[in-house]
């Protein structure tokens, strides 16, 4: 058996049984539920939440548990499930994540990108909070919105909170996240145009961090970072802008916000948690310094994308601000494994609480299963092209691992066996469909 392989299965497991060692905080009762000796104690329920596939839910029980006539039912494991607290798989999230952080880095820099997902989940007009009606005659519909930071070079996720679509936005997922991490290491954050706010840049610099965000192109867009700006009359650039926010307007700052690169406004409706909400005429004037450059840049013959980004322009000029932006695609490929691979498409219940511990057990096991495939070795030897790991499989490989179902001797280098080839520079057009909640009617019986 793998050394590393077998060191993970081995901390998750005793993470799993540390907290039933206590489960206050995890558990609706905990001087109650899973003292008793069932046929799913606590422990199991959370391997079967981790190893859930697509399947219904009695073949999902099955398939984990040996096809035995001693399986727990269907109804047996919703009880017992409703004994648990979407807690107890986040903490575990969060336990596991912790524990298998690693150290990789680019120049120095821990790379991590911020970005949001929505989830459609079984329509529920009474759940205001993620019901949508767009339009009559259109179906309705319920959303919540899983918000990540992915670490681009180990493939994992680092953090994670869902809302319900309604309930929150992605940038006060964004502060959350930066806020309450313990990352000492230098850190990059990159996010897309949805993130676009000084409110956030000030958290990130706050953070002692640094940012590179994709902001609108003030050639297309009157709105956001880049109006009101003296910006170059060129089609790429770096500018440096020494910013001061505040939310005074006296007659000595009005004279002072001539100058466009130096000083900006906030409006008090505008969220900025670094002055202070409200004032008097007569309190003295706060400022907020807050520089950064604006870079722009040539993607294609005739696109050109904005950056806002407080990195050196000596060590990051804007060739580099560019490669190191477009590694942020990482995060989106890894939404289509999570969806789709994962499962976050087939919930096994109705119900929002019970969807969270399915969503945070398939955080979960992306990470187990793309912390084992990361050591796994792809030889090209004489192909055409380079390879790498089939992760649809190694994933239904390293469920299988978990539950000490058919265990090879060597996981990895099974996994090795299963490859898919890598093909630079293909590309097509993005099919942008209407999608829905699977219904449990066309599962896979």
């Amino acid at each position: 058996m793998n050394r590393n392989s077998q060191k993970l299965r081995d901390l998750l497991l005793n993470l799993i049984n540390k907290q039933k060692q206590d489960l206050t905080g995890l558990v609706s009762d905990p001087d109650v539920n899973f003292s008793r000796n069932r046929k799913i104690p606590y422990e199991n329920m959370i391997l079967s939440l981790l190893t859930m596939e697509g399947a219904t839910l009695t073949n999902e029980l099955l398939r984990q548990f040996g096809c035995s006539t001693t399986t727990a039912t269907s109804s047996a494991f919703v009880q017992q499930r409703k004994k648990i607290l979407p807690a107890a798989l986040e903490n575990l999230f969060q336990e596991f994540t912790s524990q298998t952080a690693r150290s990789d880095n680019y120049r120095g820099y821990k790379l991590l990108a911020i970005d949001g997902s929505d989830i459609q989940i079984a329509t529920n007009p009474k759940d205001k909070k993620s019901f949508f009606q767009t339009k009559e005659g259109v179906k309705p519909y319920n959303l919540l919105h899983l918000n990540v930071l992915y670490n681009l070079l180990s493939h994992t996720y680092e953090d994670a909170i869902v809302y319900k679509a309604k309930e929150a936005g992605e940038n006060k997922a964004l502060i959350e996240m930066v806020d309450r991490s313990d990352f000492i290491q230098k850190t990059i954050v990159t996010a897309d145009r949805g993130y676009e706010s000084y409110n956030n840049m000030a958290h990130i610099q706050e953070k002692g961090w640094f940012y590179l965000i994709r902001v609108k192109d003030f050639g297309k867009y009157k709105a956001g970072i880049l109006h009101g700006l003296d910006l170059p009359d060129t089609e790429k650039f770096d500018e440096y802008i020494d910013l001061n926010l505040t939310r005074k307007q006296t007659n000595e700052m009005k004279n002072l916000l001539q100058q466009k690169n130096t000083y900006r406004w906030i409006p008090h409706k505008c969220t900025f948690d670094y002055l202070p909400s409200k004032s008097k005429k007569s309190d003295p004037t706060v400022l907020y310094h807050l520089p950064f450059r604006i870079v722009r840049f040539p993607i294609s013959d005739n696109s050109y994308e904005v950056v806002v980004t407080n990195l050196d322009a000596v060590e990051f000029p804007s060739d580099e601000l560019k490669k190191l932006y477009g590694m942020r695609w990482g995060i989106e490929t890894s939404f289509r494994d999570l969806k789709y691979t994962i499962g976050l498409l087939h919930f096994h219940s109705k119900k929002v609480e019970y969807i969270l511990q399915e969503i945070f057990a398939g955080l979960i096991m992306y990470n187990f299963s793309e912390l084992i495939t990361s050591h796994v070795v792809i030889e090209k030897g004489s192909r055409k092209y380079e390879y790498k790991v089939n992760f649809s499989v190694a994933v239904h490989i390293c469920r299988d691992f978990l539950l000490s179902i058919n265990i090879p001797p060597d996981i990895e280098l099974l996994i090795a066996r299963y490859v898919t080839p890598i093909r630079p520079g293909r590309s097509r057009p993005r099919e942008m469909k209407v999608k829905q909640a699977i219904s449990f009617m066309y599962r896979i019986a």
